[in-house]
């Protein structure tokens, strides 16, 4: 790295020194918590002033779902993590098949539990990953980078444009270099860290809490959710089989016997269960109006109610 990279890395924000934690060393460990805690709250109302770019954000994400399209995060280090856990959630929570949500990390899938020295800087190297991941115009690729400056993301962004992608940048910087690689910049401004250039800290925070939107919102306005309910889970486990039965008798207004009863009948498929129950319709007759209805479980009950589509 060149001196000028140097210079233009220490005058990020958040590389800088935090005038509240200059004596932290000195700090009992009540008091270190206290700082770390008073800092934690800034990155909330940090993420509130940029919702309107994490909203042009979901819409994309929403739009490129229903094309057919993928969500790509691509980042380095702590960054890079948090796109992958984001990702290997959705398809528990959203009964989205793995391909549909990917998350890229710079050294590949061992660098999430090792870094891997020098992989962050290799702008090449998210060239190659997103063109064996096959990246084209119905995607988004979204950029993670506390610093705004990693070439590995840098790189990744410029060739997702050149593939035709919708790009968005999430950093924790302002005018973030990687913000000029893409269609949307989210931008979270929550300054320099407890423990100086730790952006494992607030920054990181904040990217989760971005991430968390944009696949919560972005499922959400694509049919994978009823109210407030996670109609689309997998039960995968015991714990999940629990949580399905209960999602199914609250959303249908049933009792959990008729609940697990209309999951058998539905293969496990809570939404199927409940559009069974809601629009007093079987399994394939339920399957058939929610194709009908996008995945919708509220339209599909209201075209169930509909003239037309009675006979379904």
């Amino acid at each position: 790295m060149s001196s000028e990279e140097l210079d233009s890395l220490a005058s990020l924000y958040t590389e800088g020194p935090n005038p509240k934690t200059t004596d932290l060393d000195t700090f009992d460990t009540v008091r270190v918590l206290e700082v770390m805690n008073d800092e934690d709250q800034l990155v909330a109302p940090a993420v509130r002033r940029v919702l309107p770019q994490i909203a042009q954000a979901v819409d994309l994400i929403a739009a490129a779902r229903r094309a057919g399209g993928r969500l790509i995060y691509i980042g380095a280090g702590t960054s890079g993590r948090l796109g992958l856990l984001d990702a290997v959630e959705c398809p528990p929570t959203f009964g989205t098949d793995p391909s549909e949500v990917l998350g890229l990390i710079a050294g590949g899938e061992n660098a999430f539990v090792r870094a891997v020295e020098g992989a962050e800087d290799d702008p090449a190297l998210a060239v190659t990953e997103l063109e064996a991941a096959h990246v084209g115009p119905s995607d988004v690729v979204v950029g993670l980078a506390a610093s705004g400056r990693t070439p590995y993301v840098i790189g990744g962004l410029r060739y997702a444009r050149e593939r035709g992608a919708a790009t968005v940048a999430i950093s924790c910087n302002p005018g973030a270099r990687i913000s000029a690689e893409a269609d949307v910049a989210i931008e979270v401004l929550t300054g320099p860290e407890v423990l100086t250039g730790s952006t494992r800290l607030k920054a990181g925070t904040a990217q989760k809490l971005v991430c968390n939107m944009l696949t919560t919102a972005s499922m959400v306005r694509t049919g994978k959710a009823y109210g407030n309910l996670m109609v689309d889970l997998r039960p995968t486990n015991a714990k999940l089989v629990d949580r399905a039965q209960r999602i199914v008798a609250e959303a249908a207004h049933v009792d959990r016997d008729r609940a697990d009863r209309a999951l058998e009948a539905a293969s496990d498929h809570a939404k199927t269960a409940v559009v069974m129950l809601l629009a007093d319709r079987d399994a394939s007759q339920a399957a058939a109006l929610l194709a009908l209805a996008d995945g919708n479980v509220r339209r599909a009950v209201a075209l169930a109610a509909s003239p037309s589509e009675r006979s379904v």
